[in-house]
């Protein structure tokens, strides 16, 4: 696991020992730019970012992480992909720079939570302890400003696949990284033609009628069970659809995924909550810089008149 998470780790516990120490006072290999200037959160939550894969988009996450701050972060499972790591290990530089940029954030006062899936399943023997600054849950209720109860769970709790034929999930694991290997070439030669950001993986889901399906009772189950334990809504992850939906009088919140959609779910600090597409937030960002372009200029050389 991380150096940050070995110190005073239960005796005998199973680590990943193969990944790279962290040192949080040597420089990431993207550099961070200082924090002054992020949009401000109450609270941000983003869930199934699978590094260790090819499929995670670390540069769009990294610029996600220094473009916003939070008082808390949630991190709701699946963060790290112990399965794929498991086959073959894949740990690139820019994956190192998202965790140290986590840890960072946590030394800075950032409240962490991170809550483990089924894809970093391993961390679950840990809950309940904090290591790093990161507090480590089985599942956590977070309050928001304006006084409404959120449950917080990664989600693979509720999908029937996991629970009932564990082999299955992992042949649909395999499927899907070679789903996400395709998308990653589409979007690799989407980049080097000047395109913006488009996911195959995202698209072929919509399209097939049985996911939709999938997603649609997985919502449900969620939300009754939020109901069950009389809290006023609930946030999850692990289907990698970013949703808002109303489920008799419960809010499902889904704040998907760093590998096809590049979602997060923020909290405003008066309790309104809102799903951000994170290409979409870029595309906006250069939109308004260009706008701003020629009064920058122009003010430029009236200075300089």
């Amino acid at each position: 696991m991380l150096e940050a998470f070995l110190d005073g780790r239960p005796e005998g516990a199973e680590i990943i020992s193969a990944f790279p120490a962290f040192d949080l006072d040597h420089e990431p290999a993207t550099p961070e730019p200082e924090p002054d200037g992020r949009r401000l959160f109450r609270t941000i939550w983003i869930s199934d970012i699978h590094l260790g894969t090819k499929g995670c988009n670390a540069e769009l996450l990294i610029d996600f992480l220094d473009t916003v701050d939070s008082d808390t972060m949630y991190l709701v499972g699946d963060i790290i992909d112990g399965w794929r790591l498991k086959k073959k290990f894949y740990w690139p530089a820019s994956h190192n720079d998202i965790v140290w940029r986590i840890l960072k954030r946590a030394k800075r006062g950032t409240r962490i939570v991170y809550i483990p899936g089924n894809h970093d399943e391993m961390f679950r023997q840990f809950s309940g302890l904090s290591f790093g600054g990161v507090e480590i849950r089985r599942a956590a209720f977070h309050e928001t400003a304006d006084g409404r109860r959120l449950m917080v769970l990664h989600g693979d709790e509720f999908d029937g696949v996991m629970l009932a034929h564990r082999w299955l999930a992992f042949v649909g694991d395999a499927l899907y990284h070679l789903m996400m290997t395709l998308s990653h070439w589409v979007s690799t030669v989407r980049r080097r033609l000047g395109l913006p950001y488009w996911s195959l993986s995202k698209m072929a889901k919509r399209k097939v009628k049985n996911a939709v399906e999938f997603i649609y009772r997985f919502e449900e189950l969620v939300a009754r069970a939020a109901a069950a334990r009389k809290v006023d809504g609930v946030v999850c992850g692990h289907i990698h659809t970013a949703e808002f939906r109303m489920i008799d009088g419960i809010e499902y919140w889904n704040d998907g995924d760093w590998v096809e959609g590049c979602n997060a779910l923020v909290e405003h600090f008066d309790g309104r909550m809102e799903i951000l597409h994170w290409p979409d937030e870029i595309a906006r960002r250069e939109t308004d810089a260009e706008a701003h372009a020629p009064a920058e200029i122009a003010a430029s050389l009236a200075e300089a008149a």
